[in-house]
């Protein structure tokens, strides 16, 4: 067992020290926000995450897991301390370091001289050097700097942490990285070393690759669309190839969240820094860009005109089972419904039972609630509640069932017979009203 500290209690700090400790070390998890602290020690986590409260409790019932907002408490005695604070994008596309920066003036002159300082946090290539000459500066002695990219997926991020495709360590010193591989001992997953910008290359290059993916297959929707074929066959179709994998091949209205959308512009924006051009990458941040509204001109060409319809937007969060509502795309299309006039009630399983106003809209507590009396009904995210809501069901609440399905949430067969109208994403409309 080890004694460990997270700097950062958001959602790569909670879900990384919640699971280092499930493995055995001892973890106290610090940050500057008191109310989230004071939420974390009442036994509350402040997001949601699937199978990561029950571990919360049982950790801190075994005194493997405290918090703290003192920096001086949660490093003193730590041997490994782990970065996991933000790096938000700033108006330039550049990743803002200033919370790295911040976290590391607070901890260092509390610092073991052999401690061990874990980069976890998405930070552009290059910055293992500049961040290894603050912590020498400020600690006054030279400190042990190993980069460690997450690679955990919102809504699965327990399993991610547990079953992950790969650890990667980056490192020009052999025995901190030794150290940081010895944490993950229990952990069946493949550990790649390498020095600390490839480290945090692979980490940038894998979400710009996934993001391609998305952005592909949302291209081919649109040809599928003016073709007549269907882009859910299509994904299906060429993710039966290995070299391609089922995997990231979903049409729909666009990625979100806190990684894929900044972690772009940050590579756009490092390739611009160095004069490189990488017009593979701007597209596949332009084609996402641009998504919600080509996904809302389906909307004005049913109608015309939405001025005082009234529109249900189902799903708020940026993907299935998290509450997370950072770069959601169900966003830029309540915008773009609200521009165009229409009156917008959302809903979302977990936001919706939150009691937080969200985007300045009126928020339903059922899916019934949000669709009743509705002309037009939005999907944005994909969720269970949504998906298992049958389509038939639909026109027994609205006022007109016309349905616009931003997630291929249903297959358009299932809307034969039915007196509604459906459109989705490079499939198909079903025209039964």
């Amino acid at each position: 067992m080890n004694k460990l500290a997270v700097i950062g209690a958001g959602y790569v700090g909670l879900v990384t020290g919640i699971c280092l400790a499930s493995c055995g070390h001892d973890v106290t998890c610090m940050d500057i926000d008191e109310c989230k602290i004071d939420q974390l020690k009442a036994g509350r986590l402040p997001l949601f995450e699937p199978g990561l409260q029950e571990l919360h409790d049982t950790n801190t019932a075994k005194g493997r897991l405290s918090f703290t907002t003192n920096p001086e408490q949660a490093v003193q005695h730590a041997e490994g301390v782990f970065i996991a604070v933000g790096t938000p994008p700033r108006k330039d596309g550049g990743a803002d370091l200033s919370y790295i920066h911040n976290a590391i003036q607070s901890i260092a002159p509390f610092l073991q001289k052999d401690s061990v300082i874990i980069m976890k946090s998405t930070v552009p290539v290059g910055t293992h050097a500049d961040v290894k000459k603050l912590l020498d500066r400020t600690a006054g002695h030279p400190v042990r700097l190993v980069s460690n990219p997450e690679f955990l997926r919102e809504g699965s991020a327990v399993n991610d942490f547990f079953y992950s495709d790969r650890i990667v360590i980056g490192s020009n010193d052999p025995s901190p990285a030794s150290f940081v591989e010895q944490l993950y001992h229990s952990i069946p997953s493949p550990v790649i070393h390498t020095d600390p910008q490839t480290a945090e290359m692979i980490k940038y290059s894998s979400n710009a690759f996934l993001a391609a993916k998305i952005s592909f297959i949302n291209e081919m929707a649109a040809l599928c669309e003016a073709e007549g074929a269907d882009i859910s066959m299509v994904a299906a179709g060429m993710g039966m190839d290995k070299r391609i994998g089922e995997h990231f091949l979903k049409a729909g209205i666009g990625y979100g969240g806190s990684c894929f959308p900044k972690d772009t512009t940050a590579l756009l924006y490092s390739a611009a820094q160095q004069n490189i051009t990488v017009p593979l990458l701007s597209s596949i941040h332009e084609v996402n860009r641009r998504q919600p509204r080509v996904f809302i001109k389906k909307v004005l060409d049913r109608f015309g005109s939405i001025e005082g319809k009234k529109a249900a937007v189902l799903g708020l969060t940026f993907k299935p089972n998290t509450d997370d509502l950072r770069r959601s795309p169900s966003r830029e299309i309540i915008n773009l419904l609200v521009e165009e006039g229409a009156m917008v009630t959302g809903y979302d399983p977990v936001v919706s039972v939150s009691g937080k106003r969200v985007w300045q809209i009126p928020l339903a507590q059922t899916m019934e609630e949000a669709l009743t009396g509705a002309d037009l009904a939005v999907i944005c995210t994909e969720w269970k509640e949504i998906i298992d809501f049958p389509l038939h069901c639909y026109p027994l609440y609205m006022k007109e069932a016309n349905i616009f399905d931003g997630r291929n949430c249903y297959p358009v067969s299932q809307a034969r017979g039915l007196p509604l109208f459906y459109s989705s994403v490079g499939r198909p409309v079903y025209k039964g009203i």
